[in-house]
């Protein structure tokens, strides 16, 4: 269980009163309705294909926001996002909203959270992450400021770092867990999004290279 440091907890401070009063954006529009969005629905298609290669019957989503996978209409025909993605059991975890479901599953998602995760802690919330995975994680980060303001006036993507970046503090974890799956996806801009293929360090570790590529 990830440990925050303290601006770490005096960060989940700033984004509980953001969910529970709103926020002020860059363009000076207020929202009050905050982090409401279910931020994996963009990318459904791919997530549904490629949790259905790996036979994912159980997710956790890590930082959920107020997304919920038991809501109607997260597909056009209706259907909730359990439903969509055929899962047996959904779980969540969101410290801002105290919602604390966290144990081991089939799959961790977490989407457009790391970014919002001070730097001293992003290790360890990586971690954490790959802790409750049986099979895969699927990670969607920003690498560009947000919108939203945090209370302090501060920019609510207050770790902005490229996407190797990302895909080095993932590498490093990975090792650690060499027979996890992983999807990364990295957005440097509003839905301008690439991905990596999805790799294991297993592969790594029984390559006959020495060179392994990024």
């Amino acid at each position: 269980m990830v440990i925050f440091s303290d601006k770490g907890k005096k960060l989940i401070q700033m984004y509980s009163q953001m969910a529970d009063k709103g926020y002020e954006r860059t363009d000076e529009n207020y929202v009050n309705d905050a982090f409401s969005d279910f931020e994996s629905r963009f990318y459904r298609n791919q997530i549904k294909d490629v949790l259905s290669k790996f036979n994912i019957k159980s997710i956790l989503d890590y930082g959920c926001g107020g997304s919920s996978w038991d809501e109607k209409n997260f597909h056009e025909d209706g259907q909730t996002a359990k439903e969509f993605y055929n899962l047996e059991n959904c779980y969540r975890y969101e410290p801002a909203r105290n919602i604390d479901e966290r144990k081991k599953v089939d799959c961790v998602i977490n989407f457009d959270v790391l970014e919002h995760i001070f730097i001293a802690d992003v290790a360890n919330v990586i971690r954490d992450i790959f802790s409750y995975a049986r099979k895969l994680v699927i990670i969607n980060v920003a690498c560009y400021p947000a919108a939203a303001k945090l209370p302090n006036g501060e920019n609510a993507h207050i770790t902005v770092r490229h996407p190797y970046w990302w895909k080095a503090q993932i590498d490093l974890v990975a090792l650690d867990f060499p027979e996890t799956n992983i999807l990364l996806l990295t957005s440097t801009g509003w839905r301008k999004t690439t991905g990596f293929p999805i790799f294991k360090a297993q592969d790594w570790i029984d390559s006959k290279n020495f060179v392994i590529p990024e």
